[in-house]
């Protein structure tokens, strides 16, 4: 029985350790890729910066896209809180829809390096992104899905995940281009308020359709 314990005790210390090393390497990680994008990112310079041997960071992670992954869920994370947070602070869903898109504006204008990198990692292929990963995105969809359901409310749960999808989409679509400065882009400086404003035509195009999504068949979508 003794030994037994022993054994337990060991183990528990070790995983602890693992775990330690875990966020010491994602903190490490998150914050390189904040300060120089996915492409100053080096194995070597974030177990430099974890304070651990090179070797020591495949005993945590199989290799570099795994850790990356984890630095993207915390950024769900993060995401996730300051949405809601958002969604939180008003009242109507029309308001709800208009603040969680300027609400995901702010964040990746000042989070621009660790938010770019959710949407420009690629597994490599044939490995597949883990469905935990996957199911993390749902963050970016939640919210919407609530307000969308008080405007639009014949439709079913399919249909109010399209509409979801299809609007974030557009949301995504304005917000990338416009702080990659591309020349058919939004100037910076009339981003929010042109955000609000398509965000608004939007609304109105629903109730206008008197909550219902013309001319497109969702039910096996």
């Amino acid at each position: 029985m003794f030994k037994i314990k022993v054994v337990k005790t060991v183990t528990g210390k070790r995983e602890e350790k693992k775990e330690v090393l875990r966020q010491a390497l994602v903190k490490a990680a998150g914050h390189r890729i904040s300060k120089l994008g996915l492409g100053g990112l080096r194995a070597r310079d974030i177990a430099k910066d974890a304070g651990c041997a090179l070797g020591s960071l495949y005993t945590v992670f199989t290799d570099i896209d795994e850790l990356i992954l984890h630095v993207n869920s915390n950024t769900l994370s993060k995401l996730g809180v300051v949405m809601e947070a958002a969604a939180r602070r008003v009242d109507s869903p029309q308001d709800v829809l208009v603040a969680l898109a300027n609400e995901y504006l702010k964040f990746a204008t000042e989070n621009r390096n660790i938010w770019a990198a959710l949407f420009d990692h690629r597994i490599p292929e044939g490995a597949g992104e883990p469905e935990w990963h996957v199911a993390e995105h749902l963050v970016l969809m939640r919210g919407i899905t609530i307000p969308l359901a008080r405007l639009l409310p014949t439709l079913n749960e399919n249909q109010l995940a399209v509409q979801a999808r299809i609007l974030f989409a557009a949301v995504h679509g304005i917000v990338s281009i416009g702080l990659h400065g591309h020349f058919v882009a939004v100037p910076r400086r009339d981003l929010e308020s042109q955000l609000t404003q398509f965000i608004k035509r939007i609304i109105v195009g629903y109730q206008s359709s008197s909550n219902k999504v013309d001319n497109i068949d969702l039910e096996n979508e």
